[in-house]
Formats: C-alpha cells, sequence, structure tokens
C-alpha cells in the first residue's frame, strides 16, 4: 500500500541549530528508513545507509533502535498508522470523494517511503505481520463503507482494495510529476475503480493466449524453475544455496558450474519474467481493431500474466531492487518498454494526458491488479479475471 503519516508526523521539521540535537530525531530516523527499505529492500539497505541519510553516526542510530529488525517493524507501523489516522480526521458519513482523497495526499506526500509495505512487510515475523493486517483491514473496511454507500455491489471489499492499490502505485515507480497533478490523477482513478462493475466487463475481442512458461530441460532451467518458488515463498535474502541444490539434487557446490551465483539465478527469473509478459503483449495486440481494443487486450493481458505466473512475477517484483545495477539494467529496459506501449494506446484513448500522466495511470493500473490479485488469493478463474480487468480499465478511466 502507501506510506503513511500522520498530519503531524508529514510536517517539515525544523532545523536544529548546530550543535543540537533534533527533538524528533525518532521520526527523522523512521522517515529515512522507510526511503531506503522501499528504495534498497530489507536485505539489501544497511543501518549505516540510514544514519547517513539522518545525519548521524551508526552508534548514534543503534541508541534509537536495537536492530535493523526493529527499525523495520516501527517503519510498517508508522506508514499503516498514518493512514488510518488520516481517516480518522475524515468525518463519519463523508464522501467517498473525501475519504479517497485524504489517503491520496498523505500517500502522494510520502511516496518515497511506501514500498516497503507492497513487498517487504512479508520479512515481518508472525505477529507483527498479523497486527499489521489488522490494522489494514480496519482501513479497508473503513473504504468499503464508503465505496458502498455510493456503489453498492456485493463484491467482498474487492473495489475498496483495488482502489487502495491504485493510490499506492505511486509508491512503486519514480515517475517525475507535480504532487497536485498526481493526486488528481490518484484519486480520478481510486473513484474509478469504486465506481466499477467487477462483474460488468466484456470478454476481450481476442482471448489472452500467454507462452507457457518453458520447460526445464537443461540442468540450468532446472536450478531456475525451482529457485522461483523458493524465492517467491521465503524471500529471495532467506534462501540458501543448500536449498536450492536440494531442490534440483545436486550439492550446492555444482551450482557454481549452471551460475556464477545465487544473484544470477535471481536475474535470469526477472529477465524470464518480462519475457514472458513481452511475448503475451505481443500476441494480444495482434490484429486489435483500435487503440482502445489495444488498452483493453494490455488489461487483460497483464491481468492473465499476473493469475498465470504469480510466482514468477512476485519475485521479479519484489527482488528487483536487490539486483545489482548491471543486473538490474536489462530488466528496467524490458519494463520501460512494455510501459511504453500501454502509455502510447492510452494516449490514443486519452488525448489529454501527456506522456507522465499516462504513465502515473498506467501503474495505477498495476497497482489494482497487485492488490485485487492478492485479496483473491490468486485464485486463477475466469470470472476473478474478467473482474480484475474490469478495476483496471476503471483505474486508468474507461
Amino acid at each position: 500500500m502507501a506510506p503513511a503519516s500522520s498530519s503531524a508526523r508529514s510536517a517539515a521539521p525544523a532545523e536544529p541549530t548546530p550543535g543540537t540535537r533534533p527533538r524528533n530525531r525518532r521520526q527523522l530516523i523512521v522517515e529515512a528508513a522507510g526511503r531506503v527499505f522501499s528504495e534498497r529492500g530489507y536485505h539489501t539497505a544497511s543501518m549505516e545507509e540510514v544514519a547517513a541519510q539522518v545525519g548521524i553516526s551508526a552508534a548514534a542510530l543503534y541508541r534509537h533502535f536495537p536492530n535493523k529488525y526493529a527499525l523495520f517493524a516501527e517503519c510498517a507501523d508508522v506508514m499503516v498508522d498514518g493512514l488510518v489516522e488520516a481517516l480518522d480526521e475524515v468525518p463519519p458519513g463523508a464522501s467517498l470523494a473525501e475519504v479517497l482523497t485524504a489517503l491520496t495526499r498523505i500517500t502522494v506526500a510520502h511516496r518515497a517511503s511506501g514500498g516497503v509495505y507492497r513487498w517487504e512487510a512479508r520479512y515481518l515475523n508472525r505477529e507483527d505481520r498479523r497486527r499489521l493486517r489488522v490494522k489494514f483491514g480496519r482501513l479497508v473496511e473503513r473504504v468499503d463503507d464508503a465505496v458502498q454507500r455510493e456503489h453498492p455491489l456485493p463484491d467482498e471489499r474487492l473495489r475498496a482494495v483495488a482502489a487502495l492499490g491504485a493510490i499506492g502505485s505511486v509508491t512503486m515507480h519514480h515517475t517525475s510529476i507535480a504532487q497536485r497533478r498526481a493526486e488528481e490523477l490518484l484519486l480520478a482513478a481510486a473513484l474509478g475503480v469504486a465506481a466499477s462493475d467487477p462483474a460488468g466487463v466484456p470478454p476481450a475481442a481476442h482471448p489472452v493466449e500467454l507462452p507457457a512458461r518453458p520447460v526445464p530441460r537443461t540442468r540450468r532451467a532446472e536450478i531456475l524453475a525451482a529457485s522461483v518458488p523458493l524465492f517467491a515463498r521465503n524471500g529471495f535474502a532467506n534462501v540458501t544455496n543448500g536449498q536450492i541444490a536440494r531442490a534440483v539434487g545436486l550439492t550446492p557446490s555444482a551450482l557454481y558450474r549452471h551460475y556464477p551465483g545465487k544473484i544470477d539465478i535471481l536475474a535470469a527469473a526477472c529477465l524470464q519474467a518480462a519475457a514472458l509478459l513481452a511475448q503475451g503483449v505481443e500476441r494480444s495486440l495482434q490484429g486489435v481493431a483500435g487503440p482502445r481494443e489495444a488498452v483493453v487486450a494490455l488489461a487483460a493481458t497483464y491481468v492473465a500474466y499476473s493469475f498465470e505466473h504469480t510466482e514468477l512475477n512476485s519475485v521479479a517484483e519484489a527482488e528487483l531492487a536487490g539486483l545489482p545495477d548491471d543486473l538490474r539494467r536489462p530488466v528496467v529496459l524490458a519494463q520501460r518498454e512494455h510501459i511504453a506501449v500501454w502509455e502510447q494506446q492510452l494516449r490514443l484513448v486519452r488525448p489529454e494526458l501527456d506522456p507522465r500522466q499516462a504513465r502515473v495511470l498506467v501503474h495505477a493500473g498495476f497497482g489494482v491488479v497487485v492488490e485485487a490479485g492478492r485479496a483473491l488469493r490468486w485464485r486463477d478463474a475466469p470470472e476473478n479475471r474478467e473482474a480484475v480487468t474490469a478495476l483496471v480499465l476503471g483505474a486508468l478511466g474507461l
């Protein structure tokens, strides 16, 4: 979801005079840590990086937090608590637009630290995850109340979750756009999601035909295929070479004959994910009649890909930040090419959008897929694919 901070937290801190210790140092540490964890990932980030962001020594940082996990857990709590506090300031019975505006403003204001919740929260321990889910559940309930008052449908909170995904998407990319304009776009996307009928989308003109994931026919391919479920379930940093080797009946040392290191397996997984999606898009766009049909085809393809290749996609999305620059670059280029296709077709349908605005909305659509898919537990059924596709089109203003 999105980064969160109460209105008190979000106020710009006063500059301390030289030689004095700011009263809000703990707050500054948490804000800096949120940015570092979002950008670098939990395991790649270091306490030294956080300390440098705040302008203090690592020793001073440890006086506030005993270890990286304690700091990370507080970041996650502060984010969700801030969203809840923002809604607490909205009067009961407020309109859906008022509810979503409060969440959108705080999310955009703190977009640099919001990636923590989307992917990195899986590194919390069981009790901390449970507590976070309870808080987030209350947030969804409040949004759903407003959605159902204005657009009543028996959708089991799917539109509320998806609307939050559209808003939170701004934390997952770096498109440069004015804060006010970003708020307007994301609010419109979330309202579009809330007004959509998940059961009302007509099937795409051409059925989505995704390429199958390659059947492993070499030892290298077997290693990759066995690693993806491990990375998806446990997180890349928690998977050992020994676990991967056991999954394919090798000794750990034998892995090095096929991959220089574990990070190279992750890079191969990210590239495979990008290639499968690109092939699916190419197939889906063959024979489309115009830009609107193209956008529908793109949405249906991305949804189908996310449901059919859930583990591979989640690994690619969650772990990309941890790749070194040379391994990350080709994956990022493939992602940009994919987004450029969306951007071009969406602007043909909605010519009032400039490239950055279109990009923000495309990412909002991706955010809808992530959160709606999770809410549906990625149960791959035609009705679920169609429901999520309808919500994506709502986010795009179609």
